[in-house]
């Protein structure tokens, strides 16, 4: 059996700069740094452009919608977060309506997907003090973002014995509380969900020559400021030896291949608390089941962009492969995966055509056009229907309940 550190991800701990917190341009902090260390991995090039405080792309600014870099299915419309309560109601009251009930959200974007999961639930009869909300986010600028479209109060937590960092309340009383990594959140039943949270975890790029697996590295471009080139490793890394051991899990007939070892992390602390406090997860992601490959690549205004240009000012991303999501949670754990499916299908077998009908017949004008217009976007196979699946992990000893009570969504 192969030992794997899953704990202790460096993408789930409590922030800590690489470099100083000043006026310096990220492309010129991270070319000191290669100058002075060598050329770094992809996934810390993906992190410092990502996550840097003086200068990564989610710290400082609103980049989701139709005037950021990309529109994520919940700013299409809210039929989505529409189906998903529902769906965390169905499966919830399915397995007798735990209470208190944790809704644990990774990565909430502006809290949209939130605001209509919430508006759902509270309307269904949920409300404190047997709800509560725990939001995982590491952007400062994010955290204000997402409490402004949430709560009626809110405020920053001050206390250092504290564990969240941020705390409100919503109109109906729902308390809300902000963590910067998932280790901090209450170990109670949760229901997690995570929608476009795991494309942007920082990937290692891996390809093989001659039968041998090599890490693609982030390197200076020779005579050129600032500027940067890929170039392979000439010797074994840490992230190739590890992905050697468990390349017969993953790698099939791909000779290239993206491996995430904090994705791996993140399934496994969720997989262990769904095995010993209860509950479920839902992650909506676009990405693979294993037979992808060289998908790392930028987003700039809507634009395909070079992915080593203008550091901080593009989205990083690469598709989630949920074949090694499904490995992480069953490896050491006493849990079951659904998935991955279409986005169009588990919409629709939740009733999303029946809810547009009725919105339909209520709307006017333009209002119409833009619900039919988004609609088509979440569910045409062109476009977010087949591009995004969903992916569930339940803890096994819930599996008598699902094979009698097949899971919503899922299922036919």
């Amino acid at each position: 059996m192969i030992a794997i550190a899953f704990k202790d991800s460096p993408q789930q701990k409590k922030p800590q700069r690489e470099f100083p917190k000043q006026d310096v341009p990220l492309a010129k902090q991270i070319s000191a740094r290669i100058q002075a260390t060598g050329p770094i991995t992809v996934a810390s090039y993906m992190k410092e452009i990502l996550t840097n405080p003086s200068g990564g792309y989610y710290m400082s600014k609103d980049v989701f919608g139709r005037e950021g870099d990309f529109i994520t299915s919940p700013e299409v419309g809210q039929i989505f977060g529409e189906m998903v309560a529902i769906w965390i109601l169905t499966e919830w009251r399915k397995i007798g309506s735990p209470n208190p009930l944790q809704l644990v959200e990774l990565g909430p974007g502006r809290g949209t997907l939130a605001q209509d999961i919430l508006r759902v639930l509270t309307q269904l009869g949920l409300s404190s003090p047997d709800l509560s909300v725990h939001l995982v986010e590491i952007s400062p600028f994010m955290c204000q973002a997402q409490a402004n479209r949430l709560c009626f109060t809110h405020d920053e937590v001050t206390d250092p014995q504290s564990n969240h960092h941020y705390a409100g309340e919503t109109l109906s009383g729902v308390k809300i509380f902000w963590y910067r990594s998932l280790e901090d959140v209450p170990r109670n039943f949760s229901i997690f969900y995570a929608h476009e949270f795991f494309d942007a975890l920082p990937v290692h790029k891996l390809e093989r020559k001659d039968g041998i697996w090599r890490e693609v590295l982030v390197d200076l471009d020779p005579g050129k400021d600032d500027t940067f080139r890929f170039v392979m490793s000439r010797a074994e890394t840490p992230a190739s030896k590890v992905f050697s051991q468990l390349s017969g899990q993953f790698a099939d007939q791909r000779d290239h291949i993206e491996f995430s070892l904090d994705a791996l992390n993140v399934i496994n602390q969720m997989a262990d608390r769904l095995e010993e406090n209860g509950g479920f997860s839902l992650i909506m992601d676009y990405g693979h089941n294993g037979d992808k490959s060289d998908t790392f690549r930028a987003f700039r205004q809507h634009q395909l962009h070079n992915p080593l240009e203008n550091p901080g000012q593009a989205d990083l991303t690469a598709d989630v492969d949920f074949k090694q999501l499904k490995f992480a949670a069953e490896k050491s754990h006493k849990v079951i995966t659904f998935g991955p499916i279409f986005q169009a299908d588990f919409l629709q077998r939740l009733g999303s055509d029946v809810r547009l009908k009725v919105l339909l017949e209520n709307a006017k004008g333009d209002q119409k056009t833009d619900l039919e217009t988004g609609y088509n976007l979440l569910t045409h196979p062109d476009k977010m229907g087949h591009r995004f699946k969903f992916f569930a992990i339940f803890p096994r000893v819930l599996e008598s309940i699902l094979q009698k009570f097949p899971l919503s969504g899922f299922t036919q």
